[in-house]
Protein backbone atom coordinates (compact mmCIF):
# COMPACT_ATOMS: atom_id res chain seq x y z
CA UNK A 1 0.00 0.00 0.00
CA UNK A 2 2.95 2.44 0.50
CA UNK A 3 4.44 2.48 -2.69
CA UNK A 4 0.92 2.98 -4.42
CA UNK A 5 0.39 5.74 -2.16
CA UNK A 6 3.88 7.40 -3.13
CA UNK A 7 2.82 6.70 -6.57
CA UNK A 8 -0.46 8.19 -6.37
CA UNK A 9 0.74 11.47 -4.47
CA UNK A 10 3.48 11.85 -7.00
CA UNK A 11 0.70 12.08 -9.58
CA UNK A 12 -1.48 14.05 -7.69
CA UNK A 13 1.29 16.96 -7.26
CA UNK A 14 1.91 16.94 -10.96
CA UNK A 15 -1.97 17.71 -11.24
CA UNK A 16 -2.84 14.83 -12.39
CA UNK A 17 -5.95 12.49 -11.65
CA UNK A 18 -6.33 9.27 -10.48
CA UNK A 19 -9.14 6.33 -9.34
CA UNK A 20 -8.97 4.71 -6.62
CA UNK A 21 -10.94 3.26 -3.74
CA UNK A 22 -12.94 4.90 -0.65
CA UNK A 23 -14.83 3.54 2.39
CA UNK A 24 -18.07 3.90 0.06
CA UNK A 25 -17.36 3.64 -4.15
CA UNK A 26 -14.25 3.82 -6.53
CA UNK A 27 -13.49 7.80 -6.59
CA UNK A 28 -12.02 9.93 -9.36
CA UNK A 29 -9.47 12.39 -7.62
CA UNK A 30 -7.12 14.90 -7.84
CA UNK A 31 -5.59 17.45 -5.33
CA UNK A 32 -9.33 19.46 -4.25
CA UNK A 33 -6.62 23.15 -4.61
CA UNK A 34 -5.92 22.52 -8.09
CA UNK A 35 -7.71 24.35 -10.46
CA UNK A 36 -6.69 22.65 -13.75
CA UNK A 37 -6.79 19.11 -12.10
CA UNK A 38 -10.65 19.32 -11.01
CA UNK A 39 -11.59 21.13 -14.65
CA UNK A 40 -9.77 17.33 -16.04
CA UNK A 41 -11.97 15.41 -13.60
CA UNK A 42 -15.06 17.76 -15.47
CA UNK A 43 -13.69 16.45 -18.70
CA UNK A 44 -13.48 12.81 -18.11
CA UNK A 45 -16.62 12.84 -16.57
CA UNK A 46 -18.34 14.84 -19.22
CA UNK A 47 -19.53 17.22 -16.44
CA UNK A 48 -20.86 20.69 -18.10
CA UNK A 49 -20.28 23.40 -15.63
CA UNK A 50 -19.74 23.00 -11.49
CA UNK A 51 -21.48 19.87 -10.50
CA UNK A 52 -21.14 18.72 -7.29
CA UNK A 53 -17.97 16.93 -6.05
CA UNK A 54 -16.71 15.73 -2.55
CA UNK A 55 -13.50 16.91 -0.65
CA UNK A 56 -11.88 14.48 1.51
CA UNK A 57 -10.26 15.33 4.46
CA UNK A 58 -8.54 13.02 6.69
CA UNK A 59 -10.13 14.62 10.03
CA UNK A 60 -12.30 16.86 11.49
CA UNK A 61 -10.06 18.96 12.64
CA UNK A 62 -9.65 20.03 9.14
CA UNK A 63 -13.03 20.94 8.44
CA UNK A 64 -12.21 24.53 9.26
CA UNK A 65 -10.06 25.15 7.19
CA UNK A 66 -12.57 24.52 4.21
CA UNK A 67 -15.18 26.31 5.60
CA UNK A 68 -15.72 29.64 6.46
CA UNK A 69 -17.98 28.98 9.56
CA UNK A 70 -18.82 25.63 10.34
CA UNK A 71 -22.60 25.69 11.73
CA UNK A 72 -22.35 23.61 15.15
CA UNK A 73 -25.03 20.98 13.99
CA UNK A 74 -22.42 19.63 10.89
CA UNK A 75 -19.89 19.08 14.05
CA UNK A 76 -22.57 17.00 16.24
CA UNK A 77 -23.75 15.41 12.23
CA UNK A 78 -20.10 14.23 11.76
CA UNK A 79 -19.55 12.93 14.84
CA UNK A 80 -22.57 10.53 15.86
CA UNK A 81 -22.91 9.15 11.57
CA UNK A 82 -22.43 5.67 11.78
CA UNK A 83 -22.40 5.17 8.11
CA UNK A 84 -20.44 7.23 5.71
CA UNK A 85 -21.64 10.76 5.59
CA UNK A 86 -20.98 13.66 3.08
CA UNK A 87 -21.82 16.84 4.72
CA UNK A 88 -22.23 19.63 1.95
CA UNK A 89 -21.83 23.00 4.23
CA UNK A 90 -21.44 26.78 3.33
CA UNK A 91 -19.02 29.07 3.02
CA UNK A 92 -16.68 26.71 1.18
CA UNK A 93 -12.75 28.24 0.49
CA UNK A 94 -9.40 27.50 0.26
CA UNK A 95 -10.31 25.19 -2.08
CA UNK A 96 -10.18 25.56 -6.25
CA UNK A 97 -12.69 27.85 -6.99
CA UNK A 98 -14.23 25.20 -10.13
CA UNK A 99 -15.37 23.22 -7.06
CA UNK A 100 -17.44 25.48 -5.43
CA UNK A 101 -21.11 26.32 -7.32
CA UNK A 102 -22.56 29.89 -7.10
CA UNK A 103 -24.01 28.84 -3.60
CA UNK A 104 -20.61 28.88 -2.12
CA UNK A 105 -20.93 25.10 -0.57
CA UNK A 106 -18.45 22.33 -0.45
CA UNK A 107 -19.39 19.19 -0.08
CA UNK A 108 -16.75 17.01 2.56
CA UNK A 109 -16.64 13.75 3.96
CA UNK A 110 -14.00 11.82 6.09
CA UNK A 111 -13.42 8.52 4.91
CA UNK A 112 -12.72 6.03 7.33
CA UNK A 113 -10.87 3.99 4.91
CA UNK A 114 -6.70 3.91 6.05
CA UNK A 115 -5.89 4.23 2.06
CA UNK A 116 -7.86 7.24 1.82
CA UNK A 117 -6.55 9.13 5.28
CA UNK A 118 -2.79 8.27 4.55
CA UNK A 119 -2.77 9.41 0.54
CA UNK A 120 -4.33 12.69 2.01
CA UNK A 121 -1.80 13.08 4.58
CA UNK A 122 0.72 12.54 2.32
CA UNK A 123 -0.85 14.78 0.00
CA UNK A 124 -1.12 17.29 3.17
CA UNK A 125 -3.67 19.10 0.42
CA UNK A 126 -7.89 17.82 0.32
CA UNK A 127 -8.73 15.24 -2.30
CA UNK A 128 -11.53 15.37 -4.56
CA UNK A 129 -13.64 12.49 -4.40
CA UNK A 130 -16.42 11.78 -7.15
CA UNK A 131 -18.19 8.68 -8.33
CA UNK A 132 -16.07 6.82 -10.92
CA UNK A 133 -18.60 7.21 -14.04
CA UNK A 134 -19.43 9.72 -16.55
CA UNK A 135 -22.27 12.21 -15.57
CA UNK A 136 -25.75 10.60 -16.17
CA UNK A 137 -24.85 7.04 -16.19
CA UNK A 138 -24.79 4.67 -13.08
CA UNK A 139 -22.47 4.86 -10.15
CA UNK A 140 -20.40 1.91 -10.35
CA UNK A 141 -20.37 0.35 -7.26
CA UNK A 142 -16.95 -2.45 -7.81
CA UNK A 143 -14.02 -1.95 -9.31
CA UNK A 144 -14.77 -4.31 -11.94
CA UNK A 145 -18.03 -1.68 -12.63
CA UNK A 146 -15.72 0.90 -13.46
CA UNK A 147 -15.56 1.77 -17.69
CA UNK A 148 -12.65 1.21 -19.53
CA UNK A 149 -13.21 4.69 -20.84
CA UNK A 150 -12.46 6.11 -16.85
CA UNK A 151 -9.98 3.46 -16.51
CA UNK A 152 -7.83 4.58 -19.28
CA UNK A 153 -8.67 8.28 -18.71
CA UNK A 154 -7.17 8.66 -15.12
CA UNK A 155 -3.39 9.32 -14.60
CA UNK A 156 -3.02 6.09 -12.38
CA UNK A 157 -5.52 3.54 -11.29
CA UNK A 158 -4.30 2.57 -7.99
CA UNK A 159 -3.99 -1.24 -6.87
CA UNK A 160 -7.34 -2.74 -6.45
CA UNK A 161 -5.58 -4.73 -3.23
CA UNK A 162 -5.56 -1.57 -1.35
CA UNK A 163 -9.85 -1.62 -1.12
CA UNK A 164 -10.73 -1.57 2.55
CA UNK A 165 -12.58 -4.89 2.95
CA UNK A 166 -14.91 -2.40 4.96
CA UNK A 167 -16.07 -0.64 1.71
CA UNK A 168 -19.03 -0.18 1.83
CA UNK A 169 -19.88 -0.12 -2.11
CA UNK A 170 -22.76 2.36 -1.43
CA UNK A 171 -22.31 6.59 -2.41
CA UNK A 172 -22.35 7.80 1.43
CA UNK A 173 -25.28 10.07 2.81
CA UNK A 174 -25.34 13.48 1.88
CA UNK A 175 -26.89 15.99 4.11
CA UNK A 176 -27.55 19.72 2.90
CA UNK A 177 -26.69 22.25 6.30
CA UNK A 178 -27.85 25.67 6.32
CA UNK A 179 -25.64 28.86 7.78
CA UNK A 180 -28.61 28.33 10.38
CA UNK A 181 -27.90 25.09 11.07
CA UNK A 182 -30.81 23.70 9.11
CA UNK A 183 -30.62 20.21 7.26
CA UNK A 184 -32.23 18.42 4.36
CA UNK A 185 -31.24 14.98 3.61
CA UNK A 186 -30.03 15.05 -0.19
CA UNK A 187 -29.34 11.40 -0.14
CA UNK A 188 -30.05 8.71 2.70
Amino acid sequence: MNEQISKAVEVLRAGGIILYPTDTVWGIGCDATNADAVEKIYALKRSMGKTSMTVLLDNLDNVGRYVRRVPEIAWQLFEVSDKPLTLVLPGGCSIAPNLIPEQGTVGIRIPKCEFCNQLIRRLARPLVSTSANITGYPTPLTYEQISEEILSGVDMVVDPSCESPEATHRASSIILVGEGGEIKILRD
